[in-house]
Formats: C-alpha cells, structure tokens, sequence
C-alpha cells in the first residue's frame, strides 16, 4: 500500500488558505497537508529548523504549493533557493498566487515551477486546478 504524499501549503492569507484546503479536501486530492503562513517558515520547514526538525510531524514534501506573495522571504526567492538546491530541486512546486502577471508565470516557468495556478482566475477554474494538482507530486515511497 502506497504512503499517501506530503503537501506543503505555503500561504499567508487565512482566506486563501482555508479555500485552498477545502478545495483540495473537496476533490479528494490524497495526502496530509502541511501549512506554514511565511517565506522563513517555509525554509524552516524545508531544512528542518526550529519547530519543524521533528522528521515525523514535518515530513520532505512530495509536493509544495508556494503563494508567491508572503512575509519576510517571498515566494520567488523560495522557489529559486528550491531549485537551486540539491536536495530540494526534485520537489515539485505548483505556484498559486492572485497574480495573474504575465512576468510572473515567466519568473516561476523559468525558475522551475512545475506549473502556475492563478487564484485570479475564479473559484471554477481554481477548484478545477487543484483538483489535480496531485498529478504534480513525487509519487510516494512504498
């Protein structure tokens, strides 16, 4: 039996995040999720420091959902510190932001962002998006 994955949610925005939980409860998207509401907690998580260094409570993500748009380190440099770093450049990323820029979906296609998923764009076409976003993830480990 497979192990289910491992979603890291990185948002700040208490809205966004409980319409994006719902949604992905909503449409069955398998895993536990795992929220962290700022760019320094997002590195804490991905390197295991400070309240995350419990391996078992903050597991390697088999996927990260990035709001480009949070506090103290933002959602673009995380994305490129991810990419750039090899044991974290395998994780696949899926930036859900409310910009719909066009410079944007540019900076996260070119920084190595598996795809870009606008919340801009209407509850129908966001549910639609994380419905399966799951299809992104690195399959689980048996």
């Amino acid at each position: 039996m497979a192990h289910p994955l491992d979603i890291l949610l990185v948002e700040d925005n208490y809205e966004h995040l409980k319409l994006t939980t719902y949604i992905l409860k909503r449409n069955h998207v398998p895993g536990e999720i795992h929220v962290v509401r700022d760019g320094q907690e997002a590195i804490d998580y991905l390197y295991r420091k400070n309240k995350f260094s419990d391996e078992s409570l903050s597991p390697r993500p088999s996927l990260v959902l990035l709001d480009f748009n949070i506090p103290y380190v933002d959602g673009k440099q995380i994305l490129k510190m991810m990419k750039e770093d090899e044991g974290l450049k395998d994780i696949p990323v899926v930036v859900v932001s409310s910009s719909n820029r066009q410079e944007d979906m540019a900076f996260a296609a070119a920084a190595g962002a598996s795809a870009y998923i606008s919340k801009s764009s209407g509850f129908e076409k966001l549910n639609e998006a994380l419905a399966n976003v799951h299809t992104f993830a690195i399959p689980p480990k048996l």
